[in-house]
């Protein structure tokens, strides 16, 4: 490597704000052409192609989907399924997230606790969440409540293995010396503890949104009258390959913002958390 290119790229390369910005943006501008090119390879061949539409039907089915109202369901497409995925992937994450943090932080601070129910969050963690789709849907019933349950299923063991292994790496000396000042064990819980593995409760949500948002698009793609996974599948009998590729654009958008949503909120609340990490 030159000195030149070292400076940049290298092991211990520091690149000026606008050479981060050009790299970051760089694998966009290079999808976006390898699209372009194929489109109007395809488009020159064959004028109706549905595979690889081109930009102008993409910004078509962004007017049709958003800003249009369907004259069947009277509401504007995407607007009221982002709603209903909204709403879905909030509860299924707030309660796994809810659950997993009480539930890990417990396991990692009492033995009893910790025996009772360690091998068991093992277990489940290791069930395919898809693979017992359709028990759900027969035990809860194809609405609301099986959707959210799958959600909590798919993302809460990993949220509660997180937290309980984040627990246990907090120095026992720390633990001791509340103790030893007075301090009951629920105020060695939730005013010791819970602060600091906070954080890290929060770093786990966020990495598990990828994993929330797979099991959501799969149940409302099985079984919903609403939302954007349940939009995807309906479409696709048609190939209206436009509008897929604007819901998945605009999936992909609101889980990138989500997580930079949740990234800035650990480095802005928790600066002492590992900033460094954070990716």
């Amino acid at each position: 490597m030159t000195e030149s290119a070292n400076r940049f790229f290298g092991l211990h390369a520091d690149p000026p704000k606008w050479l981060r910005l050009v790299l970051a943006l760089l694998p966009f501008v290079i999808l976006l052409s390898l699209y372009v090119t194929a489109s109007s390879i395809r488009q020159a061949q064959n004028p109706n192609d549905k595979l690889l539409p081109p930009i102008s039907k993409i910004i078509k089915a962004v007017e049709k989907t958003a800003f249009t109202k369907d004259k069947r369901a009277q509401t504007y497409l995407l607007w009221s399924d982002t709603l209903a995925s909204l709403k879905r992937i909030a509860a299924g994450v707030s309660l796994a997230a809810l659950t997993g943090f009480i539930l890990g932080l417990n396991m990692g601070l009492l033995p009893g606790i910790r025996n009772l129910f360690l091998l068991f969050v093992t277990f489940i963690s290791n069930i395919p969440p898809l693979a017992i789709l359709p028990i759900l849907f027969i035990s809860f019933g194809v609405d609301e409540i099986g959707k959210i349950i799958l959600i909590f299923i798919g993302i809460f063991p990993l949220i509660t293995r997180d937290i309980y292994l984040a627990v246990r790496k907090i120095p026992r000396e720390m633990i001791v010396k509340a103790l030893t000042l007075g301090a009951s064990e629920p105020a060695v819980a939730y005013r010791v503890v819970f602060p600091q593995v906070m954080p890290r409760l929060i770093e786990t949500v966020r990495l598990s949104m990828g994993a929330a948002w797979l099991f959501l698009i799969a149940a409302e793609a099985i079984a919903a009258q609403s939302g954007l996974g349940y939009r995807i599948f309906l479409v696709r009998r048609y190939l209206s390959m436009d509008v897929i590729i604007v819901y998945v654009i605009w999936i992909t958008f609101l889980a990138f913002c989500a997580d930079f949503a949740l990234k800035t909120w650990v480095a802005k609340r928790y600066g002492w958390y590992n900033p460094k990490s954070n990716t």
